[in-house]
């Protein structure tokens, strides 16, 4: 079995408790994140299979008055992705990868270089800060140039997604900060 079926195995069968726990411990970091609470415009996920829970990341944004988007699989250029404003009201279609993501409208689409700071998802992490995804590379592809941008990408993970050393290649995008329990 190779680390990314490993891991998203592991990450599938934490125990309820452990899960339960960990996300507290994950919430109550970014509550906390003095860059969350200056940034206006979030890009976050929605969980898939076993990933931290987003949804109540996603009412705290709302409730502290932040534009939350939602990564969109761009319909001319399949291997990038767009942000959608993402609001209660907004309905949701499954993708491709069968992850729920908003309708496409053209009018709630913001350039990724407007974001203050993008949730990342990832199946495994390292100590340095390299992240393996599920191997489509959209994240590593939009996160090339982010530090010109003035963008915060932010890992979320479980602990157990924790690994000694992640086999980088040159394109792969080293995140700056990893929220984990």
């Amino acid at each position: 079995m190779n680390i990314r079926q490993n891991i998203r195995q592991k990450r599938r069968q934490l125990p309820l408790a452990e899960r339960i726990n960990a996300q507290h411990a994950i919430y109550q970091r970014i509550i906390q994140h003095q860059g969350i609470k200056l940034a206006k415009n979030i890009a976050i996920f929605l969980s898939f299979d076993g990933e931290v829970e987003t949804k109540p990341i996603i009412e705290y944004l709302w409730q502290q008055n932040k534009s939350v988007y939602l990564p969109v699989i761009h319909p001319f250029v399949s291997t990038h992705l767009l942000f959608l404003k993402y609001t209660p009201q907004t309905s949701l279609i499954k993708n491709k990868f069968n992850i729920l993501q908003p309708a496409l409208n053209v009018l709630n689409v913001l350039p990724y270089q407007k974001l203050d700071i993008i949730f990342t998802p990832l199946v495994a992490f390292d100590e340095r800060g390299y992240r393996m995804g599920m191997g489509g590379g959209f994240y590593d592809r939009m996160l090339a140039n982010y530090q010109n941008q003035q963008i915060l990408p932010i890992g979320l993970a479980f602990a157990c997604q924790k690994v000694s050393h992640i086999d980088n290649q040159p394109w792969d995008i080293k995140l700056p900060e990893i929220i984990y329990a």
